[in-house]
């Protein structure tokens, strides 16, 4: 509330009487009431033998002192609040551009890309000639996760009205034999280089959202992957430092071991 000193009304011009206010709460004889051009001027006079008392008058009263009204049905007539009556149109998208949708579903492939790598890994380790269990129940587990991942993204492209499309799957080798490094050791890097590169591919799909102006798709993100997937990143580095300490020999079982048992 603003006072405007110089747009004070005088008590001939006001109409109606908008009641008595006791004269302790007066601290000036005249005022307006201001927060728009439009805003209606009160003005304080003496009642005649209540001296006790000063009457408010107010000279309009008919305009909103916020200067805001919301009309819902006015406002839903807008093209880009209309509800399509067209087939096989979403009903509920809404602020979702045609390069986010796209992007999620790039990011649906990456998710699954790096399943199918995480399950042959799991095949390789669960082998009689290998027999890694704990290894193979790593890879496996990680595998399901990166589907989940995947189904995610699926889930939240139909909440937002896109289409979901899915895009061939590459064959990842079924070998990870190596003689230098050892296959423990070759298949953990192997993970933490896929990681990183889903991390990547996160933020590059939050880029798209910061630039399609959709805070929606950028708190998804944010909220459901992107700790998580620094936090992967981590345990992984532990565990390329863990087997780089132990060697090809002996020392990977106890590994294999510790994976197996849940240990930390």
């Amino acid at each position: 509330m603003a006072l405007a000193s110089s747009k004070v009304s005088t008590c001939s011009s006001l109409s109606p009487i908008v009641g008595d206010v006791p004269k302790k709460f007066i601290s000036s004889m005249s005022f307006v009431l201001s927060n728009s051009p439009s805003s209606s001027s009160l003005t304080l006079s003496k009642v005649g033998g209540r001296g006790n008392l000063m009457r408010v008058f107010a000279s309009d009263l008919s305009t909103p002192l916020t200067g805001v009204l919301f009309e819902p049905f006015e406002e839903v007539k807008k093209d880009v609040l209309a509800v399509p009556i067209t087939p096989n149109v979403s009903l509920a998208r809404q602020n979702y551009t045609d390069e986010s949708e796209a992007a999620i579903n790039e990011q649906i492939n990456v998710e699954y890309n790096v399943s199918y790598v995480y399950h042959s890994l799991f095949a390789y380790f669960d082998r009689d000639n290998i027999a890694l269990k704990g290894l193979a129940k790593f890879f496996k587990e990680s595998s399901e996760e990166e589907r989940e991942h995947a189904e995610k993204f699926m889930k939240y492209q139909n909440i937002r009205g896109g289409r979901v499309i899915l895009h061939p799957i590459t064959s990842p080798p079924s070998e990870f034999a190596n003689v230098e490094k050892g296959d423990a050791l070759h298949a953990m890097e192997l993970a933490l280089s896929l990681e990183k590169l889903v991390n990547e591919k996160l933020l590059n799909l939050h880029s798209v959202a910061g630039r399609n102006n959709d805070p929606q798709l950028a708190d998804f993100i944010e909220s459901e992957f992107l700790n998580e997937q620094v936090e992967a990143i981590k345990k992984i580095s532990e565990y390329v430092t863990q087997l780089r300490i132990v060697g090809k020999g002996h020392g990977v079982w106890h590994f294999n071991q510790k994976l197996l048992h849940g240990a930390e």
